[in-house]
């Protein structure tokens, strides 16, 4: 089916991941074999801008590279990607930012990030996408770049009408009270997309049961959301909107890595927003961009086409 690409704006960080195959992860002081080992382009602000343009969209990307690389081989893969890099800066002082992830056999992932560039996005170079963000439908942010260049993105696409989407990820140490400028965040976002892990580290509530899920969800949405929307990995997604919460149920498939199967959920969810989907539906098409992720290796590859997407809504 033809439709007209929807204009998304993604604010975040590049990363290139390097990725290592093991029986599981290493303890602490010990070397362990492992099985495989590969590099992907990466980052969550990369991924969901490829994420989003895969399933559709008309994406521009604001973030911060290094002149390094790294830097070189993340820019090619976005731009193969049709994604707009022209309010992507490359820092001349801070190398590219990098990830290294731990693939253990039944998907589960464990990693270790490293910002450089990544941390130094600014306001300053948020309000140089002016352009792109008075654009967009829908703006979609994480919290691997400083949280001051998220709210003055958030500033900017709500004055020109997007809808701003949050994925909590990762969540700040220190449990539900919260900074000011991340409690600010949070009442600048629409919708706000956390895993259960993040939604339990935001609330200090226990997300185990559907019935926890709900509760963080309330008290997330106490926090300024218009909706939040929590992915509960097997278990599907939970929606939660004032007086009412509602299951959205997982896709079958078989579990290889889950290493982005959250940015392809907010990539394919931004898109299905910004064509006007209603949240419920626009979460049924995420959950099935996310299940497609977690059948491929790595992070840029197992991110899903949009006839993909739907063939697997259609089965």
């Amino acid at each position: 089916m033809n439709r007209e690409a929807v204009r998304i704006a993604v604010a975040g960080s590049v990363n290139v991941d390097l990725v290592f195959a093991a029986a599981r992860r290493p303890g602490r002081g010990e070397t362990l074999h492992g099985t495989d080992f590969r590099v992907f382009s990466g980052g969550k602000g990369a991924n969901q801008a490829i994420a989003a343009a895969r399933a559709g969209g008309q994406v521009s990307l604001i973030a911060r590279t290094g002149a390094d690389a790294f830097g070189q081989t993340a820019r090619a893969a976005l731009e193969a990607e049709g994604v707009d890099l022209r309010f992507t800066t490359t820092d001349p002082d801070y190398g590219t930012g990098v990830a290294g992830i731990v693939v253990e056999p039944d998907g589960a992932n464990s990693i270790v990030v490293v910002p450089q560039a990544n941390g130094r996005l600014d306001a300053a170079d948020v309000r140089r996408a002016a352009p792109a963000l008075g654009a967009a439908a829908v703006l979609l942010l994480q919290l691997e770049t400083p949280v001051a260049a998220a709210l003055e993105a958030a500033r900017l696409a709500r004055q020109g009408g997007a809808l701003v989407v949050l994925n909590p990820a990762p969540a700040p140490a220190g449990g539900p009270d919260l900074p000011p400028d991340l409690r600010a965040l949070l009442a600048a976002t629409d919708v706000l997309v956390p895993n259960e892990t993040e939604a339990a580290q935001l609330t200090g509530i226990e997300t185990d049961s559907l019935d926890g899920a709900a509760a963080a969800g309330r008290a997330l949405l106490a926090r300024g959301p218009r909706a939040v929307l929590l992915t509960l990995g097997a278990r599907g997604a939970l929606l939660v909107e004032t007086g009412a919460a509602v299951s959205v149920a997982p896709f079958e498939v078989p579990v290889l890595d889950t290493t982005a199967a959250g940015d392809a959920f907010c990539g394919a969810l931004a898109v299905a927003l910004g064509e006007g989907g209603s949240l419920l539906s626009a979460a049924r098409l995420a959950g099935a961009a996310g299940a497609l992720a977690v059948t491929v290796a790595g992070a840029g590859p197992s991110l899903p086409r949009r006839a993909d997407i739907e063939r697997l809504l259609d089965a």
